[in-house]
């Protein structure tokens, strides 16, 4: 079964009604025939059935054995991190979501939990960071805002050398073109914000796993921490699940014209797209992904916030905000909005320097999201001419 058949047909037909949409059952509690005798649903917070649809698709297009939805995905990942105790250490990409490093530095860090920051596109810097007191291993890829790329299955060897858990953030992938479960991952986790929704309507996060005892914990952590996604936003979310395969292809196929396209610019010193054949680990990219994604991040030859805060300023069709994986083209600042809470000197360690631009390239017509930017990045250029 080809993966959009599966995706529309992995949706069930409410066997109440026979609606073909998932009905959405807005309610905090369930009537039961004797006390702890119920039809699978007891209170809301624990179960909801419009959720359980959405966590059944999820596990099924990840293929895992069950999955969890919450509330963001900062809820998602505070949710594996809990599978953790004081005195444990993970080691992290270090080009990591600004918000995963605000809650690992600022939040899990006074708690005993140490994280040590690595360039995870070599394997080994990863094997060498564990240690005896390690007990997960954080990955993105493609990393954000970077782009980074690091190869999964050689990485979960590694993991299950050392007995340690690997968890995968697939939010810039997606699962219609990257399954870190089958390349040896035991957990995935999604902003659902992001290319699930793909319609920058919700705020949603995803965790999956293929063990059933890890599941068993992260249930457990769901219910008694209460982060749990809203029947509406389970009901949002299953809908933009149903076209994301044809999404993700001409995000990506947009994606590509517009790499291409900011090589041949002047001001432009260094852009970042797996699909570009000279972007580091372009190679594993081809296989591990299906698509090489909706993002391109690029910086500029003169390291100017101030430059670059003009062009993001500048455009018409890519709106200036925060998130991605829409179907509106957005471009966002990294060191002043998502990556603003990690300090500088980290952040440049990792490429993301003051004048680094990312964009989340929508499905419009991509010659009119190259004329945008083309137009932005000629009023600037100007004014650097008139400058100097």
């Amino acid at each position: 079964m080809k993966e959009i058949t599966k995706i529309i047909h992995s949706i069930p037909v409410d066997e109440l009604t026979g609606a073909i949409s998932t009905p959405i059952y807005q309610t905090s509690t369930y009537v039961q025939q004797a006390p702890g005798v119920h039809k699978g649903f007891d209170y809301a917070r624990s179960n909801n059935p419009t959720r359980k649809v959405v966590e059944d698709l999820i596990a099924i297009l990840e293929n895992g054995k069950n999955a969890f939805a919450f509330s963001s995905g900062l809820a998602a990942i505070d949710a594996v991190v809990k599978l953790l105790e004081s005195g444990d250490e993970i080691v992290a990409v270090d080009d990591i979501y600004g918000g995963a490093f605000r809650l690992f530095t600022h939040i899990y860090q006074k708690f005993g939990i140490h994280v040590k920051y690595v360039d995870a596109t070599d394997a080994a810097n990863v094997a060498n960071a564990i240690t005896d007191k390690t007990k997960l291993i954080w990955l993105e890829s493609p990393t954000n805002p970077t782009l980074k790329i690091s190869d999964i299955h050689e990485i979960s060897k590694i993991a299950k050398a050392n007995r340690v858990l690997l968890c995968v953030d697939n939010t810039f992938a997606s699962p219609a073109s990257q399954k870190p479960i089958d390349l040896g991952a035991d957990l995935v986790i999604h902003s659902a914000t992001k290319y699930l929704a793909g319609h920058s309507d919700l705020i949603g996060g995803l965790v999956i796993t293929n063990s059933i005892e890890i599941g068993a914990k992260i249930k457990f952590i769901q219910n008694a921490s209460g982060a749990i996604l809203s029947p509406f936003d389970s009901w949002l979310l299953i809908r933009g699940i149903e076209t994301l395969p044809l999404r993700i292809k001409q995000h990506s196929e947009n994606a590509q014209h517009i790499a291409e396209f900011l090589l041949t610019q002047d001001l432009v010193k260094n852009v970042y797209y797996p699909g570009l054949p000279q972007h580091k680990n372009h190679h594993i990219a081809k296989q591990q992904q299906r698509y090489f994604g909706g993002v391109v991040t690029f910086d500029l030859n003169i390291d100017d916030k101030e430059l670059a805060t003009q062009i993001v300023c500048s455009t018409k069709y890519f709106k200036l905000a925060e998130s991605l994986g829409g179907v509106k083209s957005l471009i966002c600042l990294p060191c002043e909005m998502t990556h603003k809470s990690i300090p500088s000197e980290i952040r440049y360690q990792s490429g993301v320097t003051d004048s680094l631009i990312r964009l989340s390239v929508g499905l419009e017509d991509v010659e009119d999201l190259i004329s945008d930017l083309q137009t932005a990045l000629q009023v600037v250029t100007k004014k650097i001419s008139l400058t100097y």
